[in-house]
């Protein structure tokens, strides 16, 4: 009879210090959606090590094509762990000593945060699209301030943090994460002028004309482009000047009003 054996390797599950037995495997491979399921009487366990796996009577598969599917599928049951995190590494601080971090690559954060033992207030997460989904957009906006402020300082670039909150604030003001790119601005302004100075002049000017838009000249690269004050800083306000005697002005004849300009009829 066909049969497809799987053996553990006990050192390397005893040194990397898993969780990982029988029966959890047995668990595993019960819970994982296959085009062949396995059922508990299709499988066998001899010792500690070694577990044999019949291909299913009821297949509609041939028994080899049953043993090929088993075997590339069978390696791919998670048993233990996230299934969107490929590696974990334990960091140690350098500036403490008795300190240390777990470095998580993947991209399932609410599944890391429901893990036993998580402290969710001290987990930290670079992907702001992936906080803004599970905690909200504030906590998208404190991550990108965090992550630009800590990849200058490893440069050993200093930037005053009032002017990263204010780059913050712009790309989440709208209740979602907007790039400082293309689409992004196309989403945060209106004006034609601002998307034309960016990129794709021709096509934002060919559409504006195209769908009759209309431009407010609010902003400063608009009244840059166009030469005028913007309405900024000491451009905010006019001034007018209140003189103390009213001026004297003086009537002036309209020019038509001459006799060498007028008719006779």
């Amino acid at each position: 009879m066909h049969s497809y054996s799987s053996k553990l390797n006990a050192r390397r599950i005893r040194l990397l210090q898993l969780e990982i037995t029988m029966e959890s495997i047995q668990n595993a491979i019960s819970s994982t959606r296959m085009m062949v399921p396995v059922r508990s009487m299709d499988r066998a366990v001899r010792g500690k090590t070694m577990m044999m796996i019949r291909p299913p009577s009821q297949s509609k598969m041939s028994k080899t094509m049953t043993m090929h599917y088993l075997k590339y599928n069978l390696a791919k049951v998670i048993v233990k762990g996230v299934p969107n995190v490929s590696r974990c590494v334990i960091h140690a601080d350098e500036k403490k000593g008795d300190s240390y971090r777990l470095l998580v690559e993947g991209t399932d954060f609410l599944s890391v945060l429901s893990q036993p033992g998580i402290d969710g207030r001290r987990t930290h997460y670079n992907n702001a699209l992936g906080v803004a989904d599970v905690l909200g957009i504030e906590a998208a906006r404190t991550c990108i301030i965090t992550e630009i402020l800590s990849t200058m300082e490893s440069h050993g670039i200093g930037l005053d943090r009032r002017h990263v909150m204010l780059l913050a604030d712009l790309m989440t003001y709208r209740g979602e994460v907007l790039g400082i790119t293309r689409n992004g601005l196309v989403k945060m302004k209106e004006s034609v002028l601002l998307l034309a100075s960016f990129e794709k002049t021709t096509d934002h000017l060919y559409e504006a004309a195209f769908f009759s838009q209309k431009d407010k000249i609010h902003g400063v690269s608009e009244c840059i482009i166009l030469g005028t004050p913007m309405t900024i800083g000491t451009g905010l306000f006019k001034l007018l000047h209140k003189h103390s005697v009213e001026p004297i002005i003086k009537k002036r004849q309209p020019l038509f009003d001459h006799p060498q300009f007028t008719l006779k009829l």
